[in-house]
Formats: C-alpha cells, sequence, structure tokens
C-alpha cells in the first residue's frame, strides 16, 4: 500500500465520518450552511474510509437543508498552445483532432483532489457545464448554482460562483492555502484592474457535433496568498483543524469584495 501505509502509520489518532462532523461542527458549519470546500486529503492524515468518508461527513454536516460545492474544473481540455509549457508544435493538430469534448456527466477533474473528484461522481450531484471551470454542488440550491455558466467571464457573475455570492456562500480551505481559492478569480474578474486577456480554446458539443469554441478572458495571475494574508487582518476567518488538516472558514461574498479592492490596489503596473 505504500504511500498509504505510511499515513496510517504516522497518524495518532485517524478521523472518522463522526470526527470529521465534530470538527465541522467547531469551526461553525451547521444544518443548512451552502458551503464551497477546497481541500487535500493528504494534509488530513488517515481517514478511516478515505476520501468518500469525507465527501459523506460533509454532505452530513449541512444536512439536507444544505447545500454543498465544490470546484470541478478540466483545464485539460484546452488548446495545447494554452498551457504555460505548451505542446510541442508537431503534435497541434494532432491535438485539436483528438481532444475529447467536455461531458458534464464523465469528464474528470483535473488538479481539484481526489475528495472533489469523489464529490463529482456521488448521487445527486449537478455540474455546471463550463468546458474548463465547471462547478459541482449538491443539496439544495445545487441546481440553482450550477444551471449558469457563460463561457467568459468565466469567473463573472453569471455563473456559480456569481449564485454563491449572492446566496451568502461560506468557503472551506481544508488543509489548503488562498493560493487555491477559486472566488478570488471572481474578485480580479470583477475589479476591472486586469487589462491583460487571451485566447482561450476548449473542445464542447453543440447540437450533437463536436466542436471547438473559442473566448477571451483574463489573464488570472494575483497573488492570493498575499491577498488572503490582508483579508486576514481585516476581517473574520475560523481557524481550526480537521483531523491533521488546518483549516479555514469565511465567508465567500466578504473576500470576493475585499479582493476587488485589493486588487484594484495591488495591481501590476
Amino acid at each position: 500500500m505504500g504511500r498509504y501505509d505510511d499515513i496510517m502509520q504516522n497518524t495518532k489518532k485517524p478521523s472518522t465520518i463522526t470526527t470529521i462532523i465534530a470538527n465541522l461542527r467547531k469551526l461553525g458549519i451547521v444544518n443548512g450552511d451552502i458551503l464551497l470546500v477546497h481541500s487535500s486529503l493528504s494534509s488530513m492524515g488517515f481517514v478511516i474510509g478515505g476520501y468518500e468518508a469525507v465527501v459523506w461527513a460533509l454532505l452530513q454536516a449541512v444536512g439536507e437543508d444544505g447545500t454543498l460545492i465544490m470546484p470541478s474544473q478540466t483545464m485539460q481540455n484546452s488548446d495545447p498552445t494554452d498551457y504555460s509549457k505548451p505542446a510541442p508544435i508537431e503534435q497541434h493538430e494532432l491535438w485539436r483532432r483528438a481532444m475529447l469534448p467536455y461531458n458534464p456527466l464523465t469528464t474528470p477533474t483535473c488538479g481539484m483532489g481526489i475528495i472533489a473528484e469523489t464529490f463529482r461522481t456521488f448521487p445527486n450531484t449537478l455540474r455546471s457545464n463550463h468546458p474548463q471551470t465547471s462547478f459541482c454542488a449538491n443539496g439544495k440550491y445545487a441546481q440553482r448554482i450550477t444551471e449558469e455558466h457563460v463561457l467568459t467571464p468565466q469567473f463573472g457573475m453569471n455563473t456559480p460562483l456569481g449564485k454563491m455570492y449572492n446566496l451568502k456562500t461560506k468557503v472551506l480551505l481544508l488543509g489548503v492555502d488562498y493560493n487555491v481559492c477559486t472566488c478570488l478569480h471572481m474578485s480580479e474578474t470583477l475589479s476591472g484592474a486586469i487589462p491583460n486577456t487571451y485566447e482561450h480554446g476548449a473542445v464542447v458539443m453543440k447540437d450533437g457535433k463536436r466542436e471547438w469554441v473559442w473566448f477571451n478572458d483574463i489573464d488570472y495571475d494575483t497573488d492570493f496568498r498575499a491577498l488572503g494574508k490582508a483579508f486576514e487582518e481585516k476581517h473574520n476567518v475560523t481557524k481550526g483543524k480537521i483531523g491533521q488538516a488546518k483549516c479555514k472558514i469565511f465567508q465567500l461574498n466578504e473576500i470576493v469584495d475585499f479582493g476587488i479592492e485589493w486588487i484594484k490596489n495591488n495591481k501590476k503596473s
């Protein structure tokens, strides 16, 4: 079992569904909460039941009247020139011909972690239709959150983030830091302070046919760790642990609003 065995041996007290829920309660999560989660399973130490147990615990913590949301991005569905290290030129034609179209039911997440990927497959989990920056949601407001996700701006108000903003969503960073806090891309979008844009490409199914779609969006490059540190100096951020993972909880609308002004004042010249 390798690394799995190492984590088990190095965890004095493993987490269970019951202890994860108890930790979430200590952090202020209650029945009926709308909760956006960014997570790292490895940061938690040994969890009996693994990633599936974490998802069940999160769903039970928000309850039937709550809603659980996670990012389910699929940046692998991109033009070969979109990457920081683009594919070799000789592969571009093959890449554009062979890339699979985005399918909200089957396309796996990319770089979101095993908890988010597991959540994507859970019964009653819905997913937005953006080919690169989708979100998954499960619970009372799942349909409302995922039903509209415009192609661009992909992190604007006409997206799941816009719905979450208006629903007073909480954000949980579970073993991760602000650098992966997706809602801060909304701050970048709404700030109007990032003029640089570039063309994105992705493959979708349109009218039953595979098709490349192209859209312009801003060049997201803000230092989210610095933004998060500044946010904590002026706003309430609840801190604690779930298992061995350091966690932070705060209001999505508060950090987005703070981020808009912070980016305006700290944008690159």
